[in-house]
């Protein structure tokens, strides 16, 4: 049974929260028809909207607001503006930029769905008698027998939006609604729905990028907060090839934007292997050298009541990635997974998201991983 639009005995009292986009938007107008006594909030997170990103591209503007206040009237819930601007400041600004300083790539809309969305919001729902959030996410939440419940991918794989919310736990589910999540149309049938329904944001486009870097340059937004740091760029056997303004500029995998003087010996692309923001390195090398093949994830976090058992799992490592075959376990509350076949662009900082068929069981943040070349090399030296 899912539980995506629950009928219960009583209406259900339920907080929508509305980004000024399509998916809120409709999410919320389907939870009032399903019966619940729907208020619909919008959550400014920025003490000065004014810079955050313009043209409907964010999810933070003062124009998001604005969206989805006109939203909530056509709809008929009462609306309101909640500011968590100094929440969001310092749970997902601040950990992205110190994140980035130490080497790592974060991921910020995982971060403010597990601190702000379902942390501060729902944390706050409840205290007010509220009985559940909803979001436009797309994910599923079923509900067992035993009234227990798990999140499962949304029936259209297109549009799953269950790995950034990976870090949901049992409580966390149980108080949230996907009213999307069962959709199996389009998103421009999603659009016809709000057309129809009278929604103006029915063509609003859909927000990109980081919310919080008005212009979506993130390399700019990050040397304008820790200073630019000049650097070497150096290649696998420790040779300088380059310079860098500051290594927070770089993410694993990497392959454009290194402005590296000479071409390598074989002639073929570089791809950022590491950074070290210890001695401000960017380490560059060939594309086969990326290969992964097992990592070790700390802080896990189960959507469920229990850790997941030693076994094997698929698993997703960005948004918009696919899947691929592990072995994972818990060890010392460390989560230690091995890859069946080697994947490459895995960097620190990332979540991994452990799915059990469409059930996702959980996710931990990457600390270190282990390249196929260096268990290679360590083997033929034992050998």
């Amino acid at each position: 049974m899912t539980e995506n639009l629950p009928r219960t005995a009583r209406p259900l009292r339920v907080l929508a929260a509305m980004s000024g986009g399509v998916d809120s938007a409709v999410a919320a107008a389907r939870a009032v028809e399903a019966g619940h006594d729907v208020t619909g909030v919008h959550l400014a997170l920025s003490a000065n909207p004014q810079s955050f990103r313009t043209g409907a591209r964010g999810c933070c503007t003062i124009e998001d607001s604005r969206d989805a206040r006109r939203a909530a009237d056509v709809i008929g819930i009462p609306f309101y503006v909640w500011d968590l601007a100094e929440r969001f400041r310092e749970d997902v600004v601040e950990d992205f930029i110190s994140e980035y300083e130490a080497g790592r790539t974060p991921n910020p809309c995982l971060r403010c769905n597990e601190k702000i969305k379902f942390a501060a919001l729902l944390d706050k729902a409840l205290a007010l008698g509220f009985d559940a959030v909803c979001t436009g996410h797309y994910a599923t939440v079923v509900l067992n027998e035993d009234g227990s419940r798990e999140l499962h991918r949304a029936s259209d794989m297109a549009k799953d939006q269950s790995y950034v919310l990976g870090v949901l736990d049992e409580k966390q589910l149980a108080h949230a609604l996907f009213p999307l999540g069962d959709t199996l149309t389009t998103k421009e049938e999603i659009r016809a729905e709000a057309e129809e329904r009278g929604l103006a944001v029915a063509k609003k486009p859909d927000s990109h990028d980081i919310c919080f870097i008005a212009d979506g340059d993130t390399q700019g937004f990050l040397a304008h907060r820790l200073g630019k740091a000049e650097g070497d760029i150096v290649d696998e056997t420790g040779e300088k090839v380059g310079t860098h303004e500051g290594a927070f500029g770089f993410t694993i995998g990497q392959r454009k934007g290194l402005r590296i003087g000479h071409p390598a010996a074989d002639g073929k692309p570089r791809y950022v292997l590491d950074i070290s923001p210890v001695n401000n390195t960017v380490t560059v090398g060939p594309v086969e050298a990326l290969d992964v093949t097992a990592l070790t994830a700390i802080r896990p976090r189960w959507c469920g009541s229990t850790a997941a058992a030693p076994g094997t799992y698929t698993a997703q490592l960005r948004a918009h990635g696919g899947e691929t075959e592990v072995f994972a376990e818990l060890v010392d509350g460390e989560l230690r997974v091995s890859f069946t076949e080697p994947v490459r662009g895995v960097a620190p900082g990332q979540a991994i998201v452990l799915y059990d068929g469409t059930r996702v069981v959980g996710s931990a943040t990457i600390a270190t991983t282990t390249r196929a070349a260096a268990a290679s090399a360590q083997a033929q030296a034992q050998a």
